[in-house]
């Protein structure tokens, strides 16, 4: 998912994302997944974390731009 796919898509919330991520390790550390499941969990965990880095990026951008346009006027 591209930032711009994060921005047209109103549904997507960064601390949902975050709180996905953090149930992912808790069920990972429990150690009941088997093999498949903690690889296929922990690609998903990677996704998650590429989105919120891209989220994040765009809107430093964002308040770069911002703190830019302030320091003109």
């Amino acid at each position: 998912m591209s930032s711009d796919d994060i921005t047209l898509d109103k549904t997507w919330n960064y601390e949902a994302k975050v709180a996905e991520v953090e149930k992912i390790i808790a069920e990972i550390e429990a150690g009941k997944l088997d093999l498949e499941e903690v690889f296929d969990q922990f690609n998903a965990a990677v996704k998650y974390l590429r989105e919120c880095e891209s989220f994040l990026q765009k809107r430093q951008q964002q308040v770069d731009l911002l703190i830019e346009t302030l320091n003109e006027e």
